[in-house]
């Protein structure tokens, strides 16, 4: 018992340091996880980091850019938030993990895990059977659940919907899987196909529950009740809630702070200091807008600097067999939020008062 308990803090310290975005949101699922399950936490761990940069790549430009207090901030017990934004951190991470684990298992890193092959033989559809190798989603989500889940040992309110929102996040790998085929039949005729299911790439998983995102649910709950605690009568009120909720819709309980404003105590950066996007190739309209949402709606300006970018240039190859070039210097222009004059600053928030995300 001392050695495996040993050996799971030598695992925990290794992949805390080198997770630093998500160290301590790994750090948590890797000590809740069974002692039996060691041999999955390093899958675990890179899960769990995946997941933190899909959110950051999500929310490059958006106010609230996903922080590396983020999943901290959204399982501390002294600082449970139920927000539209950590319903998204609960899913992304809940299926980062998951995702890792069926894609693991499918490589064969684990001697306990395969391909699944229950679907094997039965005709899929017109002209199609299943075969080959399916990656195994079902091992991955027993898995995930074991460590992320656990996480949440409440049985109130913010629990069920963080609970909830972790198995959003399964879901959604499995409803963004993919089904590959490979023809077979006389001379290439592709007379019959043998199909079979595999994992999407995590950035469409992430598109996903983007969208979910922006389509949460706030849940109306009876505030008198729910303070009953663990009482029947909360249960009561949050079973209600929940009768009408869909298990792939995310759920949030309070409305997201002002972003724009620093908030130390709650892990909020502001937008003050922050780039932004005006120029650019293959910008969407969401990126060219950055500045604005960023700076402008924050009460402040767009300031733009220029900097130094230094690049490989001018390569030549040489027999034989390396290839030489040189260092370009280019001036690159960026555009950052910085502090305006103060009475227009408090003209400009006035005016943007409301604008939360």
């Amino acid at each position: 018992m001392r050695g495996s308990t040993f050996l799971l803090l030598s695992i925990v310290g290794i992949y805390g340091a080198v997770l630093n975005a998500a160290a301590w949101s790994v750090n948590n699922f890797l000590m809740t996880g069974p002692k039996a399950y060691l041999t999955y936490s390093s899958s675990v761990a890179a899960g769990a980091q995946s997941g933190m940069e899909e959110c950051k790549f999500q929310f490059g430009w958006e106010r609230w850019n996903c922080p590396e207090s983020a999943l901290q901030l959204s399982t501390h017990n002294r600082l449970r938030s139920a927000t539209r934004e950590t319903s998204f951190v609960h899913a992304i991470s809940s299926a980062g993990v998951m995702y890792t684990l069926t894609r693991n298992c499918s490589m064969g890193d684990f001697e306990s895990c395969g391909c699944d092959d229950s679907r094997n033989g039965r005709v899929g559809g017109r002209g199609w059977v299943w075969g080959g190798c399916s990656d195994n989603v079902e091992f991955g989500e027993r898995i995930s659940k074991l460590f992320v889940d656990a996480l949440e040992t409440g049985h109130d309110t913010r629990a069920l919907i963080n609970l909830h929102n972790n198995e959003v996040g399964r879901l959604a790998v499995k409803a963004t899987m993919k089904r590959a085929c490979k023809c077979h039949g006389v001379s290439g005729s592709c007379s019959i196909q043998t199909c079979w299911l595999q994992l999407a790439d995590f950035r469409e998983i992430g598109n996903y529950l983007k969208m979910k995102y922006d389509q949460a649910h706030k849940l109306e709950m009876d505030k008198r009740r729910m303070r009953a605690g663990n009482s029947a009568d909360s249960r009561g009120a949050t079973a209600e809630t929940f009768h009408h909720v869909h298990s792939t819709e995310l759920v949030f309980l309070e409305d997201s702070p002002d972003y724009c404003t620093r908030n130390a105590s709650l892990g909020h950066h502001g937008t003050e200091g922050r780039e932004c996007l005006q120029t650019g190739k293959n910008l969407s309209q969401w990126e060219r807008r950055s500045c604005r949402r960023l700076c402008t709606e924050c009460g402040l300006k767009v300031e733009e600097r220029r900097t130094e970018v230094v690049s490989s240039c001018n390569c030549k190859f040489h027999w034989c067999c390396t290839v030489r070039c040189e260092q370009c210097r280019q001036l690159v222009a960026k555009h950052f939020c910085s502090r305006r004059d103060a009475t227009v600053a408090n003209h400009t928030k006035r005016r943007n008062k409301g604008h939360r995300r």
